[in-house]
């Protein structure tokens, strides 16, 4: 299996500014983009995106070769879809260890 994981991890807040703002001010990153729900912050190793919406821990971005054969084994061993909006695209997975993280190939 050549899974891998990506640079970037997705928080959600109710207040993406007030976030983002954290994340400069006190880590060192630059806001590098902005859209209506969502502001990008870029350090030198990681793409820290936030999005609006109730508080959701770090989701990790992971890429497989199958996203849909992933989600099978994945349910099947005891994880769980917590969102799976195939339009946009993104699948988060919650495993039985808490860790969340999103699918994509």
């Amino acid at each position: 299996m050549a899974n891998s994981f990506g640079t970037d991890i997705l928080i959600q807040a109710p207040d993406p500014k007030a976030a983002a703002a954290f994340y400069v001010n006190q880590l060192g990153f630059q806001i590098t983009g902005e859209m209506s729900q969502m502001i990008s912050v870029h350090g030198d190793n990681i793409n820290l995106f936030i999005e609006k919406g109730p508080a959701l821990a770090a989701v990790l971005e992971v890429t497989v070769p199958d996203v849909e054969e992933a989600k099978r084994r994945l349910v099947q061993s005891g994880c769980e879809i917590i969102k799976d909006e195939p339009q946009f695209p993104r699948c988060y997975v919650r495993d039985p260890f808490g860790l969340i993280y999103n699918l994509t190939s």
